[in-house]
């Protein structure tokens, strides 16, 4: 039974796409007939066809009235009817005929822009894949999508979309995820990396272990929510719709007093002609649906116009934390070993046992070890205890990842890793080889590179109140606010604290509501617009939401406001626009100046005029964005790459400040060796290849070199203090070991340079990197590298 409405529904619009083309057509050829049958002087059967034109489009005419009066709405169509209506009345048959394709190829030219428009909602649907090849020995097969299963091993082939989520198997995936994200440049995913549905393979062909069925992958949940896309509960439509109401009394105002004045039914008919801008009013519908299609392939499905309307106007913005303004996914920020142990073995120990844990701290550090390219081993007798850990037996040695089983250890590593990981908000997973504490794993959930940026872009955009709310504790809250300035944060939310605060906050102005988790969802539905992070599937925050970025992307919200706030303005101006001319039109046809037949032909090129405008909608704000020449943007990527290459080595800056504070021997001097070498052999070519090379580039764009002017400034910082701690090496090395009178000041440069290398980073990230629009998923680089770019500067003393 279910599928008799959706059978009849498309049976319906398969009739309308041919009605109005049809229309068009008899409509057409009934006014050239009889413009023919003029010429010749026939003008009986010339009148006969223009009059057979009028009629065949007042039934259409009357049908449209009829289904808007049904749905409470009163709009200038009944002004079309009466037209048509008047024109046969006084025997005005040519400006009926005109008025009869005027109709007609309006409303084609409207159902024909709103095609175009949801171009890319239906591509989303279409594309949805409907089998997969699984492998089973040496066995493929192709299945049906619904028979695959969590586990099953899939083969996807060259341009292949990706059927379900899972994780890359045998090979490096070069993928096109821009169905997804809007992302133009293909990505890559290593060995032991999740891959998202609907994506597409854009290299050879590789396998993936299916980690959830097709119901319950990411595209699935991309899918169910696009078929829920339009634009017909939009308040702009219903704000045409308030328009009608009072141009149509107007108009008949206007015609009657025509009438009266002149005694002639003609001028009255010319009135109700020039005031028949049936078109007109669905030139906002045109607008809002050209902005949810262009926000589609931005990465942001929109459920409906009304959704596009409110956020064009919401001036209040509450965010979640966790998976909103971070990333949602923890990353290692650093290993670190008891004296005399190596940090990669570490590692590798801790990601072989972790292998085993659904946990997502575990999760973490395996996906960390594969991007190091370390080899796991199997584990065996593998025990999780829940909420401390997980304990195996790797290579005949019993090793633990966790919580510590008693007290923590009063070693000075040990205490220096627990008081690193209170300033830096970060979980320590502890590893322990055969009941012996040998190291430890750092993690935290890293501020979105793209987070800063976006805060401002929001800024400009028109929200002027910023609310973080989180169930995480009041330090790493503010911390996270105190960076992106956000106007207040509530922490220690619950899932009900947090819709008793949105709804405080709807009470006193048009507010959105961002968050990515299951305890996200009550929230998001008590705002007025409710947006999810939706890029990890289907959960209970996008079934809530009005608004779902497909894409772990938070800067997409930013373009969402500016595409929503433009095609409100193209909405809004089309409407007014035709609204003035057709009153113009009006008053000159009352006074006896446009008789009815040239004002059915101004009316068409109104109307014609407004449709097409607000089909700039789907273009965008030209005035938003900044354009980069093509070798500008691949530069920002490959300065980009240099920095995840170089975040990892800045560690060198701090060891060799440690073993300052330790000692002067020789370790010391080994320590201090080996950051100058980093300083000058990798990092002062790689700044002074972005002072002469990029910030020239990005003048143009960004339209001033003084938007760089404090980023150099930054770079002779970098000189000054890599200078000076060469001077330092250069006396240790005369005076064979660093002296007493050298600790201080070589410690703060050391640890001064340290701090200002990873604010420089974040500074030209958020700043100049993000321009390019092309970096990787959260997560991802810094997985690759080792490093996470921290908000407090990783620690630094």
């Amino acid at each position: 039974m279910t599928d008799i409405p959706s059978t009849a529904k498309a049976s319906l619009q398969r009739l309308r796409s041919l009605l109005e083309p049809a229309l068009v057509v008899v409509t057409v050829t009934a006014l050239i007939l009889g413009a023919i049958a003029w010429v010749v002087g026939w003008r009986a059967i010339a009148e006969g066809c223009w009059a057979a034109g009028t009629l065949v489009a007042v039934v259409p005419a009357l049908v449209w009235v009829i289904v808007a009066l049904r749905k409470g709405r009163a709009g200038v169509d009944l002004l079309a009817v009466l037209s048509l209506v008047g024109t046969l009345w006084v025997g005005e048959y040519v400006a009926g005929a005109l008025i009869a394709v005027m109709l007609s190829t309006g409303r084609a030219l409207d159902a024909a822009a709103q095609r175009r428009a949801s171009h890319d909602l239906r591509a989303l649907l279409e594309r949805a894949p409907r089998s997969a090849r699984r492998r089973i020995g040496d066995v493929i097969t192709v299945v049906p999508l619904d028979e695959v299963v969590a586990g099953d091993l899939l083969v996807v082939g060259p341009g292949e979309v990706v059927p379900v989520d899972g994780r890359v198997e045998d090979a490096v995936a070069v993928l096109d995820e821009s169905a997804l994200t809007g992302e133009p440049l293909q990505v890559e995913r290593a060995v032991g990396e999740p891959v998202r549905s609907g994506v597409v393979n854009a290299a050879t062909a590789f396998e993936i272990r299916a980690t959830a069925t097709a119901d319950a992958s990411t595209y699935a949940g991309i899918v169910r929510l696009a078929q829920q896309a339009g634009a017909d509960s939009a308040p702009i439509i219903r704000l045409a719709d308030r328009y009608a109401a009072w141009f149509l009394p107007l108009a008949l105002a206007v015609a009657g007093a025509a009438w009266l004045a002149s005694g002639s039914a003609v001028r009255a008919v010319a009135v109700l002609v020039v005031a028949t801008p049936c078109p007109l009013l669905l030139a906002a519908p045109v607008a809002i649906v050209s902005g949810l299609s262009r926000a589609s392939r931005q990465g942001v499905v929109i459920r409906s116009g009304g959704a596009l309307e409110n956020l064009g106007h919401a001036t209040t913005l509450v965010m979640d934390k966790t998976g909103t303004l971070t990333a949602g996914r923890p990353v290692v920020i650093d290993v670190v070993g008891a004296p005399g142990r190596d940090t990669t073995e570490i590692l590798r120990l801790a990601a072989s046992v972790d292998q085993m844990s659904p946990h997502v701290l575990a999760e973490a550090i395996v996906t960390e070890a594969l991007a190091r390219h370390l080899s796991l081993s199997l584990p065996v007798e593998v025990n999780e205890h829940p909420g401390r850990g997980v304990t195996a037996t790797v290579n005949g040695a019993r090793v633990a990842v966790g919580k510590l089983a008693g007290e923590a250890s009063e070693a000075d590593w040990a205490v220096a890793v627990v008081n690193r990981a209170s300033l830096d908000s970060a979980a320590i997973a502890w590893v322990s080889d055969d009941d012996e504490l040998v190291g430890a794993v750092l993690l935290r959930d890293p501020l979105r590179r793209n987070a800063p940026r976006t805060v401002r872009r929001l800024r400009v955009a028109g929200i002027n109140r910023l609310v973080m709310l989180t169930g995480d504790r009041a330090a790493p809250a503010r911390e996270v606010a105190t960076v992106l300035g956000l106007d207040e944060v509530y922490a220690n939310q619950s899932p009900a604290d947090k819709v008793a605060a949105v709804r405080a906050e709807r009470e006193r102005a048009v507010t959105v509501m961002v968050g990515d988790g299951v305890n996200d969802a009550p929230a998001l539905a008590a705002a007025t617009v409710g947006v999810a992070m939706g890029a990890r599937g289907a959960t209970a925050s996008s079934e809530a939401a009005d608004i779902v970025l497909t894409t772990d992307r938070l800067d997409r919200l930013a373009d969402a406001m500016d595409i929503a706030r433009w095609s409100r303005r193209i909405a809004v101006q089309s409407a007014v626009a035709g609204m003035v001319l057709s009153l113009l039109a009006m008053g000159v046809a009352a006074v006896g100046l446009l008789p009815p037949a040239a004002g059915a032909l101004l009316q068409e090129g109104i109307d014609v005029a407004v449709i097409l405008n607000a089909l700039r909608a789907l273009r965008g704000n030209p005035a938003a964005g900044i354009e980069l020449p093509d070798g500008t943007e691949a530069m920002l990527r490959r300065f980009s790459g240099e920095h995840d290459q170089l975040r990892d080595a800045l560690t060198l800056l701090r060891d060799a400040a440690d073993n300052v504070s330790a000692g002067s021997g020789k370790p010391a001097i080994d320590a201090l060796t080996r950051a100058q070498n980093f300083l000058t052999e990798r990092l002062l070519p790689h700044e002074d290849a972005e002072q002469t090379e990029l910030y020239p580039a990005l003048a143009m764009p960004l339209g001033s070199a003084e938007a760089t002017a404090t980023m150099s400034r930054t770079h002779a910082e970098i000189h000054r203090l890599t200078d000076r701690i060469g001077n330092h090496l250069q006396l240790a090395h005369e005076a064979g070991g660093i002296q007493p009178s050298q600790v201080d000041d070589l410690r703060a440069c050391l640890y001064g340079l340290h701090a200002l290398l990873h604010l420089h980073f974040l500074q030209e990230e958020e700043n100049y990197f993000t321009l390019a629009d092309t970096e990787l998923p959260e997560g991802r680089k810094t997985a690759l590298t080792g490093r996470a770019p921290s908000i407090s500067g990783e620690g630094c003393t």
